[in-house]
């Protein structure tokens, strides 16, 4: 067991000095690519990679929208690498998993809308990570969606029996992770998985699409700021007592009722003007 967790480690260390998710950002969005070829699967080295991009996002005051995507065209995430998993100790598992449920927590809690572009498959772990977005938008005809970790012996472990339930009730999705069902694009808009679908001949075409969509919710056409504070406040309060959750959502209006989006915003308003945001 010592030797196979060491020669773990060993690959680990080599696989971190790889790229496994590229941070690019322009215009008010970053975007998040995850980079392992050929299906994205994720590793501890790659969601540690992914936390660091949440955190770097975060703290830049330019970026107002996070875009999350995969590269190639054939796969947003596979989820998990099995092989990984086959060869490290239950403890390195379970530390694995808490890691990942805090990189997405860190994810579904920042006040900045994050969109996952699904341009391929999106199963297991990949749809854990696209669940913790906000939004989810897919190229139409390009893969599959589905938790079928049970087919492994094991249940979605990075958040998916939790936000699966919360966005398409209990009974629905307790049939779809008992069967491990993978289903189209289609039947995931149908299920309110999906946001919306594109159509795209390519994957660049697609994340274009996907980006173009991004847009609409930066500066100057839109108020980022109370996207975000919209953002949090769904996220935050759908989780706690409906009194606590009123008390949050006053707080954020009231940073909001602060900012100079929200003085362009009313004063464009009484001038009968078209309102320039600046995302401040």
């Amino acid at each position: 067991m010592a030797e196979a967790e060491a020669k773990t480690h060993e690959a680990a260390g080599q696989e971190a000095e790889r790229e496994l998710v590229r941070y690019e950002a322009a215009g008010g969005v970053a975007l998040l690519t995850l980079d392992d070829p050929p299906a994205n699967t994720y590793t501890y080295e790659m969601m540690q990679q992914l936390d660091g991009a949440v955190l770097r996002a975060r703290m830049d005051e330019g970026v107002h929208v996070v875009v999350i995507t995969g590269g190639g065209e054939k796969f947003f995430s596979a989820g998990a690498n099995i092989k990984m998993l086959s060869e490290v100790t239950p403890t390195f598992k379970y530390f694995f998993c808490l890691h990942a449920n805090e990189t997405l927590s860190r994810l579904e809690q920042t006040p900045k809308l994050v969109i996952a572009a699904v341009g391929g498959h999106c199963v297991g772990g990949g749809l854990e990570i696209a669940l913790a977005a906000d939004l989810r938008v897919a190229r139409k005809g390009a893969g599959k969606m589905g938790l079928p970790e049970v087919t492994l012996g094991v249940l979605p472990g990075t958040g998916g029996t939790q936000r699966l339930a919360r966005l398409v009730g209990k009974s629905r999705a307790i049939e779809l992770m008992a069967t491990g069902e993978l289903f189209d694009f289609e039947r995931a808009l149908e299920l309110g998985l999906v946001n919306r679908l594109f159509e795209a001949d390519t994957a660049a075409s697609f994340l274009e699409q996907a980006l173009t969509y991004a847009r609409r919710f930066v500066a100057p056409d839109a108020a980022a700021l109370a996207v975000g504070r919209i953002k949090r406040s769904v996220q935050t309060g759908a989780e706690i007592p409906f009194e606590s959750a009123l008390a949050l959502e006053r707080e954020l209006q009231q940073q909001l009722f602060q900012s100079e989006d929200a003085r362009e915003g009313l004063s464009a308003y009484v001038e009968k003007r078209k309102p320039q945001f600046k995302g401040k």
